[in-house]
């Protein structure tokens, strides 16, 4: 049973969550709890989210055609994170001039998987 949870627009450049997703990926759903529960990355917060997201569909899917899904039997299939929207402001600097700040932002997709 697989179920898919996305996360648009985290406002947290994709380098920072790539960090904390790439410990995640493959690993059983229980273990990556674990892991972002103890990670000191800010990042672990919105992956965790969106990783709960996911178990959450992924219930709801097996529940919907009278199955019952147990946890235990799911994993972290794919996990990845791609680049969102860029917001472009300007800050003053010395002698009347501007430099930019890009304040990124990310997507986070999590796909979980029964074991087969």
């Amino acid at each position: 049973m697989e179920a898919k949870a996305i996360a648009k627009s985290i406002s947290m450049s994709a380098r920072k969550v790539r960090l904390v997703v790439d410990q995640i990926r493959g690993r059983s759903v229980n273990e990556a709890y674990a892991i972002l529960q103890y990670s000191k990355k800010v990042a672990a917060d919105p992956v965790s989210k969106t990783l709960r997201s996911a178990v959450a569909n992924a219930q709801y899917k097996a529940q919907e055609g009278g199955d019952v899904l147990d946890v235990d039997t799911l994993h972290v299939r794919e996990a990845f994170v791609d680049e969102g929207a860029t917001l472009r402001r300007w800050r003053a600097r010395a002698m009347g001039r501007a430099s930019p700040i890009r304040k990124r932002t990310s997507h986070i997709t999590v796909i979980v998987d029964t074991k087969e």
